[in-house]
C-alpha cells in the first residue's frame, strides 16, 4: 500500500470539510457529533482523495493506493467511490465534494481544515496563510488609495469592486478563501477605491473615470512593468479601460462576472426606477444595525450564502461605506459603458461566469467575451454573484484562471 493512504503511527492526521470529521488515527469519520460507519476501503479511499485533492486522482492511483495494486473490478470501485460520497453527504448527481473529471479521474473539492493533532504537533506542514502588506498611495487629483501586497511570484493585480475593505475582505469567508488562494501562487495586489475600505471617503469625484486612476496610481506606486489583471464585477470594466491605455503594461486579462453597460445603460425604464428607489433606500437605512436595507443587496450577490456568509456581507456593506458614498459608488457604477472599448483589447482575455447568478446578467458576460476577439469564455455553474468557498463554481474559477496565467 501506498505511504499517504494509512497514516504511519505518529503520522495521525484530521481533516475537517464541510462539518465532516475525518480522524486517520481512530479511523472515524464524524458529522458534527454523528459517527458514520464507512468500511475500510472506503475510509482509505476517501483519506486518499482528501490528501490528494490538489490534483486529479486516476483509477489507478486509487487501485494502486488503496488496494496494492490488485486487479480489481470496474465495478468494485464504482462501488467503493459511491460509498464513499454517500458518507460524506454526496452523491454522483451533485459531486459537491467529490467530483468525477471525465476520462482522468476523481478530485476531492471540497475546502479542507487540518487542525493540530491533539499533543499539539503539526505532523504535516500545512499550507502557510499569506501575510499581506498595506500601504497608501496619492492619485492625480490628490486621493490617498489603499493597497495591499500579499504573496510571492508573477505579480496579480486586483481592480476593486463595489464595495472592498482590505482588511476586513482578507479574513472574510465571502473573499479569504479566494484571495489567499490567489496569493499562494502570485503576487496579490488589490486596492480599496475611493470612497470606501480604508482609502479616503471625502473625495470630490466618484466616477468610472476616478476608477481608472485610482487603478493607474496603485500600479505606478507598486513600480509594476508588466503583470496579469484580475476584473470581478464592476472591476471587469475599470481593467478593460485600463488594458486599453496602457496595453504594455498588462500581460492576461481575466473576467469575472462583469459588464460592458451598466444597470442604467442596458437596463429598462423600470429596472431604472427601481435602481432609483434602491438609492433612496441605501441613503435612509444603510448605516442602522438592523441589517434589512443592506440583505436586499446580500441576497442578490450570494444567493446561496449561509447565514454566517450573509452576515459578513451584511458587515462588509456597513463598515466599508457611508450610505453617501455607497450611493455614489453604485450609481458611477450603474452608468458604466465601454463597449466601444472591447474591440480594441488585444491581450490575451479569460471570461468567466455564473450561468444563474442574478446580480449581472449572464448575457452580459457573453457580451463581453463577444466583443473581445479572441477572448475565451467559461460558462461556470452557479448563482451567486460572489465565489463562495463551497461552490463548484470557485474550484472551476481558480482552475480555469490558473491555467491561463500559466499560458
Amino acid at each position: 500500500m501506498r505511504a499517504g493512504c494509512r497514516p504511519a503511527s505518529g503520522t495521525a492526521m484530521q481533516f475537517l470539510f464541510a462539518n465532516h470529521r475525518l480522524d486517520t488515527d481512530r479511523r472515524e469519520l464524524h458529522r458534527g457529533a454523528e459517527p458514520i460507519a464507512v468500511e475500510p476501503q472506503v475510509f482509505d479511499l476517501l483519506v486518499y482523495l482528501v490528501q490528494n485533492r490538489d490534483r486529479v486522482v486516476s483509477k489507478d492511483d486509487l487501485i494502486a493506493s488503496v488496494w496494492g495494486g490488485r486487479i480489481v473490478s470496474g465495478s468494485t470501485l464504482t462501488s467503493r467511490i459511491n460509498a464513499a460520497r454517500k458518507a460524506v453527504g454526496d452523491s454522483g448527481e451533485d459531486q459537491k465534494l467529490i467530483r468525477t473529471v471525465a476520462r482522468k479521474g476523481l478530485r476531492f473539492v471540497c475546502v479542507v481544515d487540518e487542525p493540530p493533532a491533539a499533543d499539539g504537533k503539526v505532523h504535516k506542514p500545512l499550507p502557510v496563510k499569506p501575510q499581506q502588506e498595506i500601504r497608501f498611495c496619492t492619485t492625480s487629483d490628490g486621493v490617498r488609495i489603499a493597497y495591499a501586497l500579499a504573496g510571492h511570484g508573477p505579480p496579480l493585480v486586483k481592480a476593486a469592486n463595489w464595495l472592498n475593505h482590505l482588511e476586513y475582505d482578507w479574513e472574510s469567508p465571502i473573499w479569504n478563501h479566494l484571495l489567499h488562494s490567489l496569493a499562494l501562487e502570485h503576487q496579490l495586489i488589490r486596492y480599496d477605491e475611493r470612497g470606501n475600505g480604508l482609502s479616503d471617503w471625502e473625495v470630490d469625484e466618484i466616477s468610472f473615470e476616478a476608477f481608472v486612476r485610482d487603478l493607474e496610481s496603485v500600479v505606478e506606486a507598486t513600480g509594476l512593468k508588466r503583470f496579469a489583471l484580475l476584473g470581478i464585477s464592476q472591476g471587469c470594466a475599470v481593467s478593460i479601460a485600463y488594458a486599453v491605455r496602457h496595453p504594455e503594461r498588462v500581460s492576461h486579462l481575466v473576467l469575472y462576472g462583469g459588464f460592458a453597460r451598466g444597470l442604467r445603460q442596458r437596463g429598462s425604464a423600470e429596472d431604472v426606477a427601481l435602481a432609483d428607489a434602491l438609492a433612496v433606500l441605501i441613503r435612509r437605512g444603510w448605516g442602522q444595525e438592523n441589517a434589512a436595507f443592506r440583505q436586499m443587496f446580500t441576497t442578490r450577490f450570494a444567493p446561496g450564502g449561509t447565514a454566517e456568509e450573509m452576515q459578513w456581507l451584511n458587515d462588509l456593506q456597513r463598515i466599508t461605506a457611508s450610505p453617501e458614498n455607497a450611493t455614489r459608488l453604485r450609481k458611477a457604477t450603474e452608468n458604466i459603458d465601454i463597449t466601444a472599448l472591447l474591440p480594441k483589447i488585444k491581450i490575451p482575455t479569460l471570461v468567466l461566469h455564473c450561468r444563474s447568478e442574478t446580480s449581472v446578467p449572464f448575457e452580459e458576460g457573453r457580451l463581453l467575451a463577444a466583443g473581445i476577439r479572441g477572448s475565451r469564455f467559461v460558462a461556470l455553474e452557479g448563482c451567486n454573484h460572489l465565489l463562495l468557498a463551497r461552490d463548484q463554481a470557485t474550484i472551476r474559477f481558480l482552475d480555469e484562471t490558473r491555467n491561463f496565467l500559466k499560458g
